[in-house]
């Protein structure tokens, strides 16, 4: 480990860096393939990466003398393996996972769930396929390698639900031998998750227990941001692989019944939420730190020390994410492949919906916390604020509009803005000149208040005649609130709005959705450097985008940030008036 080449060091593990694994072919010889440590100038050596490498003090000193970057892309072993199965005479074939509509000759164009014969995988973004009778470049992230790569295509036959047939390039695998396939797919999913166990393994005690040693460069909070509650998410896949193999029947693994495995834990999967929420607060932080060379030369000695393949700590990070999304692609798999005479066919349709929604629930917390930053330069857009920030006890904008607020005691009347959010109701005064800017005025605690409505007529409450109105009354006190909407359909989307904002509500209680002080805090200090940085409000109108959820066409990086501002607001033509004023003799002094 005396020269900075030694740092290059490759072993080509596919299960590790691929996630789709074709255990269709003999694993074995997949593994003797690929498995052989490459040296960055091509050439092989098998003492390159001896079983002791020394201590972390040896391994500190010797990257003090390299030249070694922290970060060195470790990347090119899926296609570096794949390749050379092309290159041994062997098809391999992908899936596609969505549409790849292209007007360019040289591009494949296909449909979700296309099968596609993979002819060249040297580039890691693009690779070269062939449908049929047509070739040519298609983007890798829009399939998968498919789990039986033994089965010929030809071999399917052209058969579906209710006797219709469709193209056969549609689907790549036949019905010959089922079970056979059922046994790949269940096999697949148990050695990918004792893989999965192993890296998770590998990062809670090669980084974070090493981290933890190192008081002095460490704090608990930096090791919160960087790894996130990958603990939790490990001992909880401990518990879930030993779940799985207990329903593992070895010796007739298409036999085996998964499904329950699946539908018991898809409570606790939910914990992937709070970590699928961490990658970019990981990433800040990971930055910041490997700026000073002795976090970098730290890091790359927990990697070699616990002897994991070359690739940087957040790309290690980044593979409970692809885990939990990978989960309905595999069990999709497994009910293809399963009959529905099968004791697990009923188990395994279950548990696909239930990874579905515990994938949905993940995406729809991840865009909840991308909208605490919304919230905030729409808050910091309102003059004269006072109280508690909005975020203290919401996240979530459920409605918004102009009403009539009535007051007692003279029952006056008051056109304002309200802004619905969970537990609260925002009010605010438009500026009678400037119509895009609000002024706040006060707030309603919607965890107190039940909503009534009221029908057209004199009401008894505050002595007038009301129209499309309805009430908001504070349980334990005498606090009644008259609101009237211009149209009956308005009044009917505000009533609506407000049993969204109660089950919205509900549904964050159950699930245990809640925004971290530390989150709260950035998203509010993020608000007011944009709103500090001089820009006019009537030119962002932050308040108007936020209501509106417009969605503004994507500008090319390279365009200066003068002329994305005069694409985002219309030209106004100057006026003349004051020119015209100052001709006008008779009215100068």
């Amino acid at each position: 480990l005396t020269s900075p080449g030694a740092f290059d060091i490759l072993p080509l593990k596919l299960q590790l860096l691929s996630q789709s694994t074709p255990t269709g072919l003999d694993r074995a010889g997949w593994e003797r393939r690929v498995s052989v440590p490459v040296i960055a100038d091509g050439a092989l050596d098998k003492t390159a990466l001896p079983d002791d490498v020394g201590s972390e003090e040896d391994l500190y000193e010797e990257f003090r003398s390299s030249s070694h970057r922290y970060g060195h892309p470790g990347g090119g072993g899926e296609q570096l393996a794949i390749n050379e199965l092309i290159s041994d005479g062997s098809v391999v074939y992908a899936e596609a996972l969505w549409d790849h509509v292209t007007m360019d000759d040289q591009e494949l164009g296909f449909k979700a769930g296309d099968v596609i014969e993979v002819m060249d995988a040297t580039n890691k973004e693009w690779w070269w396929g062939r449908i049929l009778d047509s070739e040519g470049w298609f983007p890798a992230s829009f399939v998968r390698l498919r789990v039986n790569q033994d089965e010929p295509l030809e071999d399917y036959p052209l058969r579906l639900e209710g006797g219709k047939e469709e193209d056969s390039r549609r689907f790549g695998m036949g019905q010959t031998n089922k079970d056979q396939m059922r046994t790949n797919v269940i096999n697949e999913i148990i050695s990918t998750e004792r893989d999965y166990i192993k890296h998770l393994k590998d990062i809670c005690e090669g980084y974070i227990k090493q981290c933890r040693k190192r008081a002095d460069m460490f704090t608990e909070e930096q090791l919160k941001t960087i790894f996130g509650n990958i603990e939790d998410i490990y001992r909880c896949q401990k518990k879930f692989v030993k779940a799985l193999e207990k329903k593992f029947n070895k010796d007739h693994p298409h036999l085996s019944e998964v499904g329950s495995c699946f539908l018991e834990y898809q409570t606790e999967f939910q914990i992937y939420s709070e970590y699928c929420n961490n990658p970019p607060n990981a990433c800040v932080e990971l930055s910041r730190l490997t700026k000073v060379n002795k976090y970098v030369y730290f890091f790359e000695a927990c990697r070699l020390l616990q002897k994991m393949i070359d690739i940087s700590l957040d790309g290690f990070l980044l593979t409970p994410v692809q885990k939990i999304c990978k989960y309905p692609l595999q069990l999709a798999e497994l009910l293809k492949y399963t009959n529905p005479q099968h004791r697990d066919f009923k188990d395994v349709e279950a548990a696909l919906n239930a990874m579905k929604n515990v994938a949905r629930l993940i995406n729809e917390r991840k865009r909840r916390l991308e909208n605490i930053d919304k919230i905030a330069q729409w808050q910091s857009s309102i003059e004269d604020w006072e109280g508690e920030d909005v975020l203290v006890r919401s996240s979530e904008l459920i409605y918004s509009g102009e009403l009539a607020k009535i007051s007692h005691p003279q029952a006056k009347s008051q056109q304002r803005m309200f802004f619905l959010f969970d537990h609260q109701l925002v009010c605010c005064k438009k500026d009678l000149l400037r119509r895009d800017i609000l002024y706040y005025k006060s707030r309603i605690n919607m965890d107190d208040m039940e909503i009534l409505d009221v029908e057209d007529g004199k009401d008894k409450d505050f002595n007038i005649s009301v129209k499309n109105a309805f009430k908001l009354r504070c349980r334990d006190a005498e606090e009644v609130h008259l609101f009237c909407a211009k149209k009956p359909e308005q009044k009917q989307r505000w009533l609506r709005a407000f049993e969204n904002e109660r089950r919205q509500v509900q549904l964050d209680q159950e699930t245990g959705f809640s925004i971290t002080e530390v989150q709260k805090k950035q998203a509010m200090l993020n608000a007011s450097k944009q709103h500090h940085a001089g820009k006019p409000k009537a030119v962002t109108r932050p308040y108007y985008d936020f209501l509106m959820r417009q969605k503004h066409p994507t500008l090319p990086t390279t365009l200066p940030q003068q002329q994305v501002f005069m694409l985002a607001e219309p030209k106004r033509k100057p006026s003349n008036f004051w020119q015209n004023i100052s001709r006008l003799t008779p009215f100068r002094k």
